[in-house]
């Protein structure tokens, strides 16, 4: 055999392999848009399920996120008494203990040190759950699609979250689901969730910024973390994932959020009580998701799977 034989054999092999798959590819887009009946009695009750298991995924990460939210607002607070006592230490009459034990002062400002320490570290693991919240919630948005899986025209048809085929969309051909929404209603619904969470996720991020730089003039610490460090190691991957990070800038995206304005970035070591009051109560109220909102959606999507997700 010469050499240009052997190349157009290989020639021709490449360009076989290539139609055979661009032949499968059109098989399965045919077969989901074409909507046969017999591939929607399969997909549809395939892509029923997945849905539901998303959607219930996303329901317990919201109840996930009260959680957390709630036990980062409990750490604030201590934090910010431990704070302020310190910060009065030096007005308060300990009367005869000043006399009987003079280094009093001293010693409970050392404790409530430590204790101020303690509440940052809880701070920053409540704020890390946040994040992976958010992270786990854009994932999820992302897997509601249903896929055909394994080689067209398989006696077995499956189907994945998981795409294997570029010409296959997972959205049955645009197909409703249940009753009326197709795949991309249900999708956009959820992105509306995550929008809501992930500019209430950037502004506690903002928030956390607050609270690390207060300090005390008896007891100073290092508070030169600026926007663009790290709060822990690998935040910037996971914020990365929700879409949060922004490349160009080379720092996680700062919020545009609906809290006062009064709340910016700038370190202040000396906020008045009213002030880191008014910062507390931020992180509670959360401005940026509407909690009717959320709870509507999650009705009317239970209510088009006739399936109460609450």
């Amino acid at each position: 055999m010469t050499t240009q034989d052997s190349s157009s054999i290989s020639s021709f092999s490449t360009v076989s392999s290539s139609v055979t798959e661009q032949n499968e590819s059109k098989l399965r887009s045919l077969a989901l848009n074409n909507s046969s009946p017999s591939m929607t009695r399969l997909w549809r009750p395939a892509a029923q399920l997945n849905l539901k298991n998303q959607w219930l995924k996303l329901v317990s990460q919201n109840q996930q996120w009260a959680k957390a939210s709630s036990s980062g607002r409990s750490h604030l607070t201590s934090l910010v008494n431990s704070y302020l006592s310190q910060r009065y230490m030096g007005t308060m009459d300990s009367g005869v203990l000043s006399n009987n034990m003079p280094n009093i002062r001293q010693r409970a400002c050392q404790k409530l040190a430590r204790q101020q320490e303690l509440h940052r570290r809880n701070l920053f693991s409540c704020y890390k759950d946040l994040v992976m919240i958010v992270s786990l919630m854009t994932n999820i948005s992302s897997s509601m699609r249903c896929f055909v899986k394994g080689p067209a025209g398989s006696p077995l048809i499956q189907f994945s979250c998981l795409s294997e085929d570029k010409n296959d969309f997972g959205d049955g051909g645009g197909l409703s689901v249940y009753t009326f929404w197709s795949i991309m209603y249900f999708e956009n619904l959820a992105k509306e969730l995550i929008q809501m969470f992930g500019l209430e996720l950037m502004f506690k991020r903002l928030l956390v910024f607050k609270f690390i730089t207060i300090n005390c003039e008896a007891s100073p610490r290092q508070t030169d973390k600026i926007w663009s460090d790290e709060l822990y190691s690998g935040e910037f991957e996971d914020l990365r994932s929700c879409q949060l990070f922004s490349e160009e800038n080379c720092q996680p995206i700062f919020p545009k959020s609906n809290a006062p304005k009064a709340l910016d970035l700038q370190p202040n070591k000396q906020l008045s009580q009213e002030d880191l009051e008014v910062r507390i109560t931020a992180w509670f109220v959360e401005y940026n998701i509407d909690e009717d909102r959320v709870a509507n959606i999650f009705k009317i999507v239970g209510e088009e799977m006739h399936f109460n997700l609450s």
